[in-house]
């Protein structure tokens, strides 16, 4: 039940809701980024300041406008599904192995034998929710090439041949790789989880949209525990085009890829795609107390926006980006004086850094300036809906007691920011992670120390 002094504002549902709704706790965390597969990895290269943004290996990119990507190490996908699974990697596209890996290490993590790691499963796969933010998974072009050879008509492509004749060149489950809801489906599967589920597909806002979504779920009494948060990977031909085509990137050749990407600095030049996720386990508190699960954090608050601007652009205003960090915030029962750290979304692009910006100064006032900012984009890239990272890092941040760098934020022009590009030990017991995506989609997510929401 939550603590909270009543006054002659709060509604009768607002009364309701803070009597009935359950506190809701972080117990297992699951990592895959260019910088570490796992939260060891993961943390200690954060903190080290290494930077996984690189020349892209996976593909020839040497005629695309940029040639740097964020890239996850190599990984047998094998490794992190059971041995009687194994043949359904074959329908699985890059963005569902990311999820997979992420929920391998989640349960490891959480100490949560499902039916994955044992028969019959220690969980109540019906009392177990799933929500998991994916974006447009890019086909891989080589499944496509005969099919659009065969539909081709002169330098055009037929749609009447390629209903006909270029589609019967595709497998019969080719299109099990490219569904968004895939990645929750295998997740699912394999860990026998059939409580509340649901995929959201809001570029990179999908996985706190998720994570908010599991919140609820938990604090209404429909599930114990969600696995949540959202993978993708936008290292290919076609995420890179996407994102060239709509004049996002960095596109400056010759430039070390460990500077590439600049967030809020006055150099920045564009960002750069990468692929990732994060995957946290939510646990309603009483029963992650019952089995002795360490907790890491306690999701305190969650707040969503949209600022119906353009599809392309942010509102330069952020004034329905700022709302969303207000509403967290009072979500939470928390105050930006509260607030010990600030892990917001930071792409590197100008002028969607300064709407954020906008949006943070509306949120936040004042305290904007004072707050830690770890702007780690520059050192993981853009990940998209597997922007789950950013907030696994905010979680992290509390059980470790420790701020993370921002490493190319030096530079910030007229909004100072409170910015360091080594890590700092401090006293952190509320975070704020923030993130909007295009169409205007915003959402903030408020954690703090275990100790600190009772």
């Amino acid at each position: 039940m939550w603590k909270r002094g009543f006054t002659h504002n709060d509604s009768p549902f607002t009364l309701l809701r803070i009597h009935m709704a359950k506190r809701v706790v972080v117990t297992g965390i699951g990592i895959v980024s260019p910088i570490g597969i796992g939260i060891e990895n993961y943390w200690s290269n954060l903190l080290k300041g290494v930077c996984g943004i690189r020349p892209i290996s996976s593909f020839d990119a040497s005629g695309f406008a940029a040639t740097v990507a964020g890239q996850v190490p190599e990984y047998k996908i094998g490794d992190y599904v059971p041995k009687s699974y194994r043949k359904a990697t074959k329908v699985m596209a890059r963005d569902i192995e990311l999820a997979v890996i992420a929920a391998d290490e989640a349960f490891k993590n959480a100490g949560l034998k499902s039916q994955a790691y044992a028969n019959p499963s220690e969980i109540d796969g019906l009392r177990f929710g799933c929500n998991i933010g994916a974006g447009l998974i890019s086909a891989e072009l080589d499944e496509l090439t005969s099919a659009m050879h065969v539909a081709r008509d002169g330098n055009r492509l037929d749609l009447h041949k390629w209903g006909i004749e270029g589609m019967q060149q595709l497998t019969p489950l080719w299109l099990l790789k490219y569904l968004p809801n895939m990645l929750a489906c295998h997740v699912t599967i394999i860990h026998g989880l059939m409580g509340p589920s649901n995929t959201i597909t809001c570029a990179d806002a999908s996985s706190h949209l998720a994570i908010g979504e599991a919140f609820r779920t938990i604090q209404r009494g429909k599930a114990e525990l969600a696995i949540c948060g959202g993978a993708e990977s936008r290292v290919n031909p076609m995420g890179i085009m996407r994102y060239q085509l709509l004049n996002r990137l960095n596109t400056c050749r010759g430039v070390d890829p460990s500077q590439a990407l600049k967030p809020f600095d006055v150099q920045a030049t564009g960002t750069v795609v990468g692929e990732g996720g994060g995957l946290l386990i939510l646990e309603e508190y009483e029963h992650a107390k019952s089995r002795g699960a360490t907790i890491y954090a306690e999701l305190a608050g969650f707040a969503a926006s949209q600022d119906t601007y353009k599809l392309t652009e942010p509102d330069p205003t952020g004034r329905s980006y700022g709302k969303a960090v207000e509403n967290a915030l009072k979500d939470a029962r928390s105050t930006p004086q509260q607030v010990d750290l600030l892990i917001p979304h930071g792409l590197g692009i100008p002028s969607h850094d300064r709407a954020e910006l906008e949006g943070l100064k509306k949120g936040l006032g004042e305290h904007l300036s004072r707050i830690p900012v770890s702007a780690i984009k520059a050192q993981i890239s853009q990940l998209g809906a597997g922007c789950g990272v950013d907030v696994a890092t905010a979680v992290l941040s509390i059980h470790h007691q420790t701020v993370p760098p921002a490493i190319n934020t030096r530079q910030t022009g007229d909004i100072r920011l409170n910015v360091s590009d080594q890590s700092r030990k401090a006293p952190v017991r509320t975070v704020l992670t923030t993130v909007y995506s295009l169409g205007g989609q915003n959402a903030a997510l408020v954690f703090k120390a275990p100790d600190e929401a009772q």
